[in-house]
């Protein structure tokens, strides 16, 4: 439901806040007081197109934003898959229109025109006599068709969208198939080339080519490292005097020492340890000294291996892990041709199994969707009759259509306005009021279905009175109990029933400005008195406080 609106800088409005509860909440005012402007403003906050005169004069922008409550049947997966946050049971829907452009965010964050459309048939209906929403759609009616209908039939649509969805999955692979059996011979055969070319290489391991730089750095240095690592060798051992016999004569002189003084025993015991680990050390270097020989014959073939690696990297993806993934790419795209005719036949097959089920549940549904139409037809024609369209006529037309997410069936509503005209859509229909009534006999109908929470009717009452207002107004109250309604309204017995009525007027001082008043006890009382005569006297007072008391209404 509509839990609240804040509008700033729009059309007349400077700045409006307003806050509504459930049940029928009511819109009066004198004509060109503004009233229209408010469901506007919702109709602009949900999506529909918008120019920049709709700015306040004098302003840089305009701004509407709504707080809905979201009802249990709203997918909450589509404001994840947008990256919106879910905050819970609230969605804010907000617009910013500026003389270039317009922007529109869901929870903070922006979002397209069409995503706005696309989840408005979950929140709110509007309804004018001038403009078209959800029910004069034909794509909705199957949707309303099938939300009116059974759980045996609802079992059967979800079975139904279930193996369509598989039926999807299988005709989306067997394509892909089907496509790659299409490679002609020679894009075969230069596939086979490609992947010989690269296992005629035999790379295994993607860190060769590195592995084999670093071993081409030592081979290519070897003199040097040979001469760093005797040289080192010499000094700490070869040499007459070298560092290891310089420690044995310093380690005597400290024996001597200790034998002074006990205290520097340790260190000729670490001296000891610090000759051992040098010999180890001068060892090692000797030995890494010796196996150090230039290798041409390996320096060559390292040479040639790296230039071979080098090649591939630059044919197949610029490494040789990207080569690699490449060769395994190949592999499995060969593999899949090779299968292609095998695999093809299975998909065919099993696409045609399926297709054979959906046939059979689309029947029994287009049997079933039948038998509803049928059984809806009565309650509208009869909630048409209470609105004073006794000549009515409303039909639900069935036509068969290529397989889709819903079956084989194009469901249109088809009304007859007079009795000496066959039913047409409804769209076509001449009259506003007509429309209008149609509309409120359908949310009547379909009230417990009905995904919508909050339906708003734009004057749909004009040119109405006696008997036919009653029937509206009775409507109106019936179909609140199931959504929240909103409703602009001039006639009295419709304004009596609104639990929560709204007065707008126009304030025309240095600026023209509208204004909205939550009216309570005897102002409501002077409201309805208005409508119904005109003007404030104790006849048309004593009528409004009728149909208030009528309606048990605290006035």
């Amino acid at each position: 439901m509509l839990k609240s609106i804040k509008i700033k800088n729009y059309i007349l409005i400077d700045s409006l806040s307003l806050e509504f509860k459930e049940g029928f909440t009511a819109f009066t005012g004198e004509t060109g007081a503004g009233k229209s402007i408010i469901i506007s403003a919702v109709d602009v906050a949900l999506g529909s197109k918008v120019t920049k005169e709709v700015i306040k004069t004098g302003q840089e922008k305009a701004y509407i934003e709504l707080c809905v409550t979201l009802n249990d049947n709203f997918d909450r997966q589509k404001l994840s898959e947008n990256g919106i946050d879910d905050l819970g049971e609230e969605l804010i829907i907000s617009r910013e229109i500026l003389p270039t452009s317009s922007r529109s965010r869901i929870n903070g964050v922006l979002v397209t025109q069409d995503f706005i459309k696309e989840i408005r048939e979950y929140l709110i209906d509007i309804h004018t006599q001038h403009q078209n929403f959800n029910y004069l759609k034909p794509k909705s009616h199957i949707n309303l068709l099938d939300n009116y209908a059974d759980d045996t039939f609802k079992e059967i649509l979800n079975k139904y969208k279930k193996n369509y969805q598989e039926y999807l999955d299988i005709s989306n692979t067997l394509d892909k198939v089907q496509n790659a059996a299409t490679l002609t011979e020679q894009q075969i055969e230069f596939l086979k080339f490609q992947i010989d070319e690269i296992t005629s290489v035999g790379v295994e391991d993607k860190n060769e080519d590195e592995n084999l730089k670093e071993e081409l750095e030592l081979l290519t240095n070897a003199e040097k490292l040979k001469e760093y690592s005797y040289s080192s060798y010499w000094a700490l051992y070869g040499d007459e005097k070298n560092i290891t016999d310089s420690l044995s004569e310093i380690k005597m002189n400290i024996s001597k020492l200790s034998q002074l003084d006990s205290s520097v025993s340790p260190m000729e015991e670490e001296l000891t340890n610090i000759q051992e680990q040098l010999k180890d050390i001068a060892t090692r270097l000797r030995d890494y000294s010796d196996s150090k020989e230039a290798d041409e014959e390996r320096i060559n073939a390292v040479q040639e291996r790296l230039y071979e690696l080098e090649k591939l990297k630059r044919k197949y993806g610029g490494s040789l892990e990207k080569v690699l993934e490449n060769l395994s790419q190949m592999k499995t795209e060969l593999e899949g041709i090779d299968n292609s005719q095998e695999n093809r036949e299975r998909l065919e097959k099993l696409k045609q199994e399926k297709l054979g089920e959906l046939k059979t549940l689309s029947a029994k549904m287009t049997e079933m969707r039948k038998e509803t139409a049928l059984r809806l037809q009565k309650p509208v024609e009869e909630e048409l009759e209470k609105l004073d369209l006794p000549k009515v006529r409303f039909v639900i037309d069935l036509e068969s259509c290529t397989l889709n997410e819903l079956g084989e069936d194009k469901v249109e509503f088809l009304v007859s306005t007079n009795v000496s005209e066959e039913p047409k859509p409804m769209i076509k229909v001449a009259s506003g009021g007509e429309i209008s009534r149609i509309m409120l006999a359908l949310k009547t109908v379909f009230a417990h279905t009905d995904n919508t929470s909050t339906v708003i009717f734009d004057e749909i009452d004009t040119g109405i009175s006696g008997k036919a207002a009653q029937a509206v107004a009775d409507s109106i109250s019936e179909l609140s109990k199931y959504h929240q309604v909103m409703m602009i309204t001039h006639q009295p017995i419709v304004a009596a029933k609104a639990t929560e009525h709204f007065y707008v007027v126009k304030d025309q001082n240095a600026t023209t400005e509208v204004k909205v008043y939550n009216l309570r006890g005897e102002n409501r009382v002077k409201a309805i008195a208005l409508l119904a005569a005109g003007e404030i006297n104790d006849q048309s007072m004593s009528f409004a406080k009728g149909l208030l008391e009528k309606n048990t209404i605290n006035v």
